[in-house]
């Protein structure tokens, strides 16, 4: 009798299992789905050979390019600042880091704006110097590097902390130098989590629109990326909406596949 309850309990908890994930991965699928089966091919391709769509679709492969190349050249030395050292106030410095994922991403815009804005905190000094930050293209660049850069380094940090330091304990018996044993024991050990960083930090920024179209601006060729084209162009062509759409899917699918693999080909 008992084996046969466990037995039944047991299935019953397969069934519901599959049941929730079931529908949540159909959740996820049917609205991407739908995205692809609301327009014909041919469509969708007259629709991509728009001027205003390229021009949209550079301007975000070029940003996202810059802002994942400065999250990780900036990021990297902050996870390693918080994964091995006991800095006075490290705990704050952790909140502040991941403050960017939680706030709402026209308060990340507005708070770029009142700090690099012409009367700003910091623009005050820069515009004597001829430096105008707000409604350009490093702008966009900027409101990436805010929103993104937290995935990249709370997973570099935490590729880190998991990482067993008797392999540098090792290498520093061979005489080997802190940045030496940093670049060719450290980095690659940490490789895969460093590639699934920046593949969420360069997918965040790719996707930016709050902060962006508030800090930025949305002028064609110099701050419109491919969010803010579907945005615009939602409220008033549904069908041009939906050809973007499915463009930066594609190009968000094809580059999140590229660093899954060279994450397996990595581990």
């Amino acid at each position: 009798m008992g084996k046969k309850w466990s037995y039944r309990s047991a299935w019953s908890a397969r069934v519901l299992v599959g049941v929730l994930a079931g529908t949540f991965f159909l959740f996820l699928g049917i609205p991407l789905a739908a995205l692809l089966i609301r327009e014909p091919p041919a469509m969708l391709w007259i629709s991509i050979q728009q001027p205003e769509v390229f021009q949209a679709l550079q301007l975000s492969i070029v940003t996202t390019f810059f802002s994942t190349l400065l999250t990780v050249l900036f990021g990297l030395p902050v996870a390693y600042v918080l994964a091995r050292t006991r800095l006075p106030g490290r705990r704050v410095l952790e909140i502040l880091v991941t403050m960017p994922t939680v706030l709402p991403p026209v308060v990340a815009g507005v708070a770029l704006l009142i700090t690099f804005g012409r009367f700003g905190l910091v623009g005050r000094y820069l515009s004597p110097l001829g430096i105008t930050l707000p409604f350009t293209t490093a702008a966009v660049v900027m409101a990436q590097i805010f929103v993104a850069s937290p995935f990249f380094v709370n997973t570099a940090r935490a590729g880190l902390e998991q990482l067993d330091q008797r392999y540098e304990a090792a290498a520093y018996t061979l005489r080997a130098s802190p940045l030496y044993t940093f670049r060719r024991v450290v980095l690659p050990l940490i490789r895969p989590a460093l590639l699934s960083g920046a593949g969420l930090a360069w997918a965040r920024a790719l996707g930016e629109l709050g902060a962006t179209i508030t800090f930025a601006g949305n002028f064609p060729g110099i701050t419109e990326t491919m969010p803010i084209a579907v945005y615009t162009a939602a409220e008033s062509d549904l069908e041009s909406a939906v050809a973007l759409s499915v463009v930066l899917m594609a190009v968000s699918f094809g580059v999140l596949l590229a660093l899954r693999v060279g994450r397996i080909r990595a581990e």
